[in-house]
């Protein structure tokens, strides 16, 4: 047997401001322990796996070589709104005329990720 991912760790300037943010667009928790000022907050995933935000000194400096990539249960370009309102940012926009493609965003310290079609968005156009 291998191992199990048992977190999913981020680390950042504000462990507990980010967490809430990532907790609005997950529609999760942050574990009730964790308060402002912690150097630690905590999402519980299910199935035994967490996201965790770690706070270290250092700001990020180059392009995440990880990142999550988000389907939504509501059509892609509302979810990517409603993000954006949140305090994303937009990085790039891959989305195709065909309605295939994706939008890459940036949580408010600068990490990427990636909305993909939602879950009610149209099949693409052939």
């Amino acid at each position: 047997m291998g191992s199990m991912i048992e977190n999913i760790s981020v680390d950042c300037a504000d462990a507990y401001a980010l967490g809430r943010w990532w907790s609005q667009v997950l529609d999760l928790p942050l574990s009730p322990e964790d308060e402002p000022g912690d150097p630690e907050a905590l999402i519980e995933l299910g199935d035994g796996r967490n996201l965790l935000f770690m706070q270290v000194p250092e700001p990020k400096s180059v392009k995440n070589r990880l990142h999550f990539c988000l389907r939504p249960e509501r059509p892609r370009d509302e979810e990517v709104r409603r993000l954006l309102g949140i305090g994303a940012t937009q990085v790039d926009d891959r989305r195709e005329q065909d309605g295939t493609g994706w939008v890459v965003l940036a949580d408010p310290e600068g990490n990427e990720f990636c909305v993909l079609r939602g879950a009610h968005d149209d099949p693409p156009r052939l």
